[in-house]
């Protein structure tokens, strides 16, 4: 849901159906309002089926029943889950509580894609970058479909990039750092393609080598 459609469009075309069905889970900002309404505003144009999955608060759709039966067959029937940015702990608690981490686990077993952006980027990985609790930080508490570290909004002007630095040369899993507007297209743990909605963005491999991080820019496909 960015100010360009083009990540977007990436996203609907890597779905299993040619009209596929998209769930926004916007847990991350407490289900906020405002956030659905620009995902249904994103969405609905398109040649997709758009609806949502909220733990917290109220939803323009049927609200799921928390750890029930309702909840797994929702999600799995889904054919690309849309994580929203936001607190990516306070997330990630929230899941475990409901018991979402397993279901979209099972989700991305079944094939379901799974996308989202800043907090919805970095909570497929093990490890990642957040400013969750104020201060830039690494934690470890992701879902580990990915089994490296990740940094969203790595880019030049901002302090996650030093901050991401840091970590890895104290023992931070290596991982990927992604400017804003680069998509990082997985397929299970293999990075697969490296998509870009505005020009010149980057994304960058960052690991430690002989003592020494070392950040290796990454070839960006521009969408357009």
């Amino acid at each position: 849901m960015e100010e360009s459609p083009l990540l977007d469009d990436y996203i609907l075309s890597l779905a299993r159906r040619r009209r596929p069905r998209i769930g926004f889970i916007p847990t991350a900002s407490g289900d906020a309002a405002s956030y659905l309404v620009r995902f249904y505003r994103a969405f609905v144009p398109r040649d997709c089926v758009p609806t949502d999955v909220t733990l917290i608060g109220s939803s323009s759709q049927p609200r799921c029943p928390p750890r029930s039966a309702d909840l797994r067959r929702h999600v799995l029937d889904l054919d690309i889950v849309y994580v929203g940015g936001g607190n990516t702990s306070n997330m990630l608690a929230l899941w475990r509580v409901y018991g979402l981490d397993d279901i979209l686990r099972e989700a991305w077993s079944e094939g379901v894609v799974l996308a989202g952006i800043s907090a919805g980027m970095i909570c497929w990985f093990s490890a990642a970058i957040t400013d969750s609790f104020g201060d830039l930080r690494p934690i470890h508490e992701g879902l580990g479909l990915i089994s490296a570290s990740a940094c969203a909004h790595y880019n030049p002007e901002t302090k996650q990039r030093p901050i991401y630095h840091q970590a890895i040369a104290d023992g931070f899993p290596a991982g990927w750092g992604a400017e804003d507007g680069v998509g990082l297209h997985f397929a299970g743990d293999k990075l697969v393609d490296v998509v870009s909605s505005r020009a010149n963005a980057k994304a960058y491999r960052v690991e430690l080598r002989d003592g020494q991080v070392i950040e290796t820019e990454l070839p960006a496909r521009q969408l357009l």
